[in-house]
């Protein structure tokens, strides 16, 4: 299906003529933005590359005063990238304790080499987060929750986010989506997210019409009603399979030049591109890139990694391509893209890395800075961290700021307990808020409890 099949106006109309009339449907009594009301507001997407990416080989010491390049050398033997290959694609320099460092990107990032040099890729580097138990599990369940070195966390960051965010209009019918086959926990506890991996397959029944017809009025009258957590996840639910339905399960036809990678990766990319187009006020979407856990024959410039990177870089390309071709969708567009830690420093004897500590974190938007951030922790053997790249920036101000400046919500005291001291790391523009401004609970808050949460007077 072309974007021109599925336009905001005829979403609106659609919806008033044939979605309104089911039974205890929220859009009886909705009153529509006119076409491009919702194209000021901001677009997250949370890409999580799990396993452990080797962050050391996708931003690579390639030069300068500090000898890490000559460190690098030693440490990766095989692994290594030679650095004429990675100053083909110069990013800059970091001043470490030991002097300059220069940096280049892996060959496969080629495909968004273009967009980093016009100012909308940055590169915080050093990133992570304090507590190190190098086990996926642990680590990302820690990252998704936001609250390090706790796993009793009941809700996701941005389960706490969408609760917290004041600037988001009650009436929308998709602010989160989780692409794949389940929701991460970053989204536990979040009964607004839609979770599907194609809009072909999202439905309600797989049997006769008549059939799904009975069911969904059925589901309809069994969620009217009530105001509880369920009944509005159940409602919403139905909301969003009516709408999909009906506009966005016929296939989708992405800008001409989006060449998205023929993999499930680039198939939910495209997945993004056409709910984003559809202007359903989409504030956060969700997804993930597996297997990164390069414990053997890793490779270099060919081999499992670089197929990873290169499948990551062209994704990331098609879906900014596909989007380009409005300006206020790039504008209001930003992607982070996150990893639970890097690899160590050295090889192994398998050609492979095991898991590290510090990684990078990359952020491609149409309000980044571009260019290189962080604190640069130097690879000097006494530099490294039980022989890990040392974390300098805590991944929650990477997030943080994207939430202060992109997002407009400055309570990221609620949306990562636990963590203070937050200062820009200026990875994107955007206007800093005062954080910590002044929230009105209902009595029985507590964290796991979002539903609860009222900011009409944060």
């Amino acid at each position: 299906m072309s974007e021109s099949q599925f336009t905001r106006r005829g979403f609106c109309i659609g919806c008033s003529a044939a979605i309104a009339s089911l039974a205890g449907s929220r859009f009886n009594s909705m009153a529509f933005a006119a076409p491009g009301a919702w194209n000021s507001d901001e677009i997250l997407i949370v890409l999580f590359l799990r396993g452990g990416q080797d962050g050391v080989n996708l931003v690579i010491p390639s030069g300068g005063s500090s000898n890490d390049r000559q460190f690098y050398d030693l440490a990766r033997p095989q692994l290594g990238i030679a650095a004429s290959v990675a100053n083909q694609r110069p990013l800059g320099s970091l001043v470490g304790p030991s002097g300059t460092t220069d940096f280049g990107f892996h060959p496969a990032m080629a495909p968004l080499y273009d967009v980093y040099q016009a100012g909308y890729l940055s590169v915080a580097t050093a990133c992570g987060m304090a507590a190190n138990e190098r086990s996926h599990f642990d680590s990302m369940n820690w990252m998704e929750l936001g609250t390090p070195g706790i796993s009793s966390t009941t809700d996701g960051w941005l389960t706490r986010h969408l609760a917290t965010a004041s600037n988001l209009p009650p009436e929308i019918v998709m602010p989160s989506l989780s692409v794949g086959s389940l929701q991460p926990i970053s989204l536990l506890g979040s009964y607004e997210t839609v979770n599907m991996s194609s809009p072909d397959t999202f439905s309600l029944s797989t049997g006769p019409w008549p059939w799904q017809s009975a069911k969904r009025v059925a589901l309809r009258h069994l969620y009217e009603g009530d105001t509880t957590w369920l009944h509005q996840a159940g409602r919403q639910a139905l909301d969003a399979v009516d709408i999909i339905e009906l506009y966005a399960s016929g296939g989708y036809t992405p800008r001409p030049g989006s060449n998205y990678p023929q993999t499930w990766f680039g198939d939910n990319l495209q997945t993004i591109a056409q709910i984003v187009k559809l202007d359903l006020g989409l504030r956060i979407t969700t997804l993930d890139l597996g297997g990164w856990d390069t414990h053997e024959n890793q490779g270099t410039t060919s081999g499992v990694y670089n197929d990873l990177v290169a499948e990551m870089a062209q994704g990331l390309r098609a879906l900014w391509h596909d989007l380009d071709e409005s300006p206020s969708r790039l504008n209001r567009l930003t992607v982070v893209v996150t990893s639970e830690f890097g690899r160590r420093f050295a090889q192994n004897s398998d050609n492979g890395c095991d898991h590290g500590h510090g990684n990078n974190m990359l952020v491609l938007s149409g309000n980044a800075t571009g260019g290189l951030h962080g604190a640069w922790p130097g690879v000097h053997p006494d530099q490294l961290a039980d022989g890990d790249l040392d974390v300098t920036t805590d991944f929650r101000r990477v997030l943080s700021e994207i939430l202060v400046r992109r997002m407009g919500n400055p309570r990221i005291d609620l949306v990562f307990p636990g963590y203070s001291g937050y200062a820009p790391l200026g990875v994107v523009n955007g206007q800093d808020l005062p954080t910590g401004a002044e929230v009105v609970f209902a009595d029985d808050f507590e964290s796991g409890t979002t539903g609860h949460w009222d900011t009409s007077a944060g």
